[in-house]
């Protein structure tokens, strides 16, 4: 039953993280700039997730009490710059490619997190796990178009952009499971995103609080963005991972595939072809069998 929770949180944690790339997109739409919508989404997450906990210790002081609490709190808070770089790489991806191609090379971290599991970890991939990645690979050059429309039309920058994104979820989704699982949930996330959004304004220095600047759309897409992208994810995803592992996490984590695919379809017009459709689904259905017989719901 614990799996199953958790299973679940994971789930709607990677299907509210497939809504972003269409608000940002809309965002951009309304002139604002990168680092003014990563800027107020990282801020108010961080304010309504420490909100959120104060409230929980002011009902229930107890709550929280089968935790130990061993793990350095700076540690969870360094450990959020994988949360604030995602955002970062991942919006600049969005700003520069269709949302519907930005969510496919967001989705390398399949291969990306084998990769770095084996270097750091020392976890060798197995042989299914090799043709896994090379039906990803596969599956990629579908969804991208790179069939239909060649290598020249391609927007490499945006597509680097793409890859680091992949890289920093990677790491974003190894770290969650192995740090600060002795704290609650809610106030794990809550010190990630602290981290993410101190990386964030030292980055983007959020001149726009004080200059007022800009107008009142902008609280809207921030509120929007930090629910769906900063509370939700990170909150669901430390609730969720340490208790099904990264294996089943990988499984559950691709619904951000076809819901980011399907919005930027039907809410954005953006052009998807069939066999972009194909290599959506092949990697959605790769995704699944790499990691179908790792991990049961139980």
């Amino acid at each position: 039953m614990e799996k199953l929770k958790g299973a679940i949180a994971v789930f709607i944690g990677a299907s509210s993280f497939g809504l972003l790339s269409t608000f940002v997109k809309k965002a951009y739409a309304q002139d604002y700039t990168l680092g003014q919508v990563t800027g107020v989404q990282a801020i108010l997450g961080m304010i309504i997730l420490w909100m959120v906990y104060l409230f929980i210790q002011l009902l229930n002081p107890k709550a929280n009490e089968r935790f130990s609490r061993k793990s350095n709190k700076w540690k969870i808070v360094i450990s959020g710059i994988s949360t604030g770089l995602v955002s970062l790489v991942y919006y600049k991806c969005v700003q520069l490619v269709p949302a519907s191609l930005a969510i496919v090379l967001l989705m390398q971290y399949i291969w990306i997190g084998t990769l770095i599991e084996f270097i750091i970890f020392k976890n060798r991939p197995s042989g299914r796990q090799l043709i896994g990645i090379a039906i990803v690979l596969i599956g990629t050059v579908f969804a991208t178009g790179l069939l239909e429309h060649g290598i020249d039309k391609l927007n490499w920058t945006g597509i680097i952009y793409g890859l680091l994104a992949a890289t920093a979820y990677a790491v974003f989704l190894i770290v969650n499971g192995r740090v600060g699982n002795d704290y609650p949930p809610i106030q794990k996330s809550a010190l990630m995103v602290t981290g993410s959004c101190i990386m964030i304004c030292c980055i983007f220095p959020p001149a726009f609080l004080i200059s007022g600047a800009l107008g009142d759309s902008i609280w809207h897409y921030g509120l929007i963005l930090s629910f769906f992208g900063t509370v939700i994810p990170p909150l669901l995803f430390a609730y969720g991972i340490p208790k099904i592992g990264y294996s089943l996490s990988g499984i559950l984590s691709s619904a951000e595939l076809p819901v980011a695919t399907a919005m930027s379809y039907f809410i954005l017009k953006e052009a998807v072809s069939p066999i972009q459709w194909v290599g959506v689904l092949l990697i959605l259905a790769t995704v699944i069998w790499l990691n179908s017989k790792k991990e049961e719901i139980v």
